[in-house]
């Protein structure tokens, strides 16, 4: 049966790729393909979602995304199927995966596109430009990135034609004329020393044999501190382009990174990073006490602490971090720079004096040897061996709960004592020991009134 011959629009023309039918009188359409660009103002379900999730750089004068892909569209032809008065249904816009989030601590998750050209407008090469740059603009330009937040992707190309991934990154901040990669940005640079770092240089992972696998390229924008310790480090990463305080190396794979700078630059360093020279540890810091390490500290002078170990070389002994949260890694870092001055003994113990603090601080004294492991426990001359959590427990009966108690009594910790003290474990073994843990500074679960080794040494040491 023929409905008519007026023309009834069932969808306007999509500008994203969705499904596009005309209906005349009885007869559908025969879908064909057309290209055009699309706009950036679309409000399809498809493109909310890819706005929401995925956000694209700024529009270029033209009102279009620097990168965006040409869509397809089908439009209408002849055709003679007959339909009825029922709309038939647009065809949904493709599904658009969300991106993943930051990723856990700042290991960057940063796979990354192949050497390409520059891309300009709409994807269409845009012409070299000259490899010539200075330090201050090259750091300037990296600058810009992380104000703009450029969002990570290693198929989108930002609207000065670079790709939007850490090498990409790079070969913007460099002014190279194309986008290289992680396995090929070494040859505009030369190979330096870590002393002979600058603002501009970077620091390159290449894995050759799976470049996804932590391969990375940060540029480097200046020391932190006099220690060599943390740089200010400027990258491409998920989420968008960042600036922050990076221990050297970097977060991960730190001996796989090779310094290098670029053949090109020119130039002084005037105005690249005014901030980077003030020093995180200066020279004069005080020792704070010993109250501020050990178990239960959390306060800035872990953190000082364990930065400055780790530009002495005990690094290793960190998995993340340094954090103002007191751990065993710093207490085997302080530890094994404590050994490296010929300390044995109490002089060792992992907790630093003012002894070990000025050192640190003053950068002199030997560094902690590569590799070295620092005890698995605390131990000290003298120091009777700790028997274990399980002798000090409600219903204890033993001679470890009596030289406990005799020794809080000693250390004067012995007024919850109305009598005693004796084998059985009670209240007043716990409140002593919970006031000997608060005494050290240590709060919350480090301060239980159950004694664990490190309590059982200071009582006894």
């Amino acid at each position: 049966m023929r409905v008519g011959k007026t023309v009834e629009k069932l969808a306007n023309v999509h500008r994203c790729g969705h499904f596009h039918l005309e209906r005349e009188g009885n007869r559908m359409t025969t879908p064909v393909f057309e290209e055009f660009d699309p706009a950036s103002d679309c409000d399809c379900p498809g493109c909310v979602h890819r706005r929401l999730i995925l956000p694209y750089a700024p529009t270029s004068p033209a009102g279009r995304h620097p990168a965006a892909p040409r869509a397809v569209i089908l439009a209408a032809a002849a055709s003679t199927a007959i339909v009825s008065g029922h709309s038939a249904p647009a065809l949904a816009a493709p599904h658009v995966p969300a991106r993943p989030g930051v990723p856990a601590g700042d290991e960057p998750d940063t796979p990354q596109g192949d050497k390409a050209p520059l891309h300009g407008p709409g994807g269409r090469p845009a012409p070299a430009k000259a490899p010539t740059t200075t330090r201050a603009d090259i750091v300037k330009r990296a600058k810009e990135w992380v104000a703009a937040k450029v969002p990570y992707s290693m198929t989108g190309y930002w609207s000065d034609g670079y790709r939007q991934d850490c090498s990409g990154f790079v070969s913007m901040a460099w002014n190279l004329p194309g986008n290289e990669w992680t396995g090929s940005l070494d040859q505009y640079g030369v190979r330096i020393a870590k002393d002979d770092l600058q603002p501009g240089d970077i620091l390159l992972f290449h894995n050759p044999a799976d470049p996804e696998d932590g391969s990375h390229v940060v540029i480097f924008g200046g020391w932190t501190d006099y220690t060599h310790t943390y740089y200010i480090a400027y990258e491409e990463t998920r989420p968008h382009a960042r600036r922050q305080s990076t221990p050297y190396a970097y977060w991960s794979h730190s001996g796989q990174y090779v310094a290098y700078r670029y053949k090109g630059v020119a130039g002084s360093t005037a105005g690249a990073e005014p901030d980077t020279a003030k020093p995180a540890a200066p020279v004069d810091t005080p020792f704070p006490g010993a109250a501020y390490f050990g178990p239960g500290a959390n306060n800035k002078y872990v953190t000082q602490l364990g930065r400055m170990l780790v530009g002495r070389g005990a690094g290793h002994f960190y998995t993340s971090g340094p954090g103002p949260r007191w751990s065993d890694a710093d207490r085997r870092a302080t530890q094994a720079f404590q050994q490296a001055q010929g300390w044995l003994g109490r002089h060792a113990d992992g907790l630093p004096g003012p002894q070990t603090w000025a050192l640190l601080v003053t950068g002199q004294g030997r560094d902690a040897a590569a590799g070295a492991a620092g005890s698995p426990a605390p131990s000290s001359p003298g120091v009777p061996g700790y028997p274990g959590r399980a002798v000090f427990r409600p219903g204890a009966n033993n001679q470890y709960v009596t030289q406990l108690g005799k020794r809080l009594v000693k250390k004067g910790f012995g007024k919850y004592y109305t009598t005693g003290p004796g084998p059985r474990w009670g209240e007043a073994d716990r409140r002593g020991v919970e006031a000997f843990q608060r005494a050290q500074g240590w709060r919350g679960g480090a301060a239980d009134g159950y004694p664990g080794p490190e309590t059982w040494r200071r009582l006894f040491s």
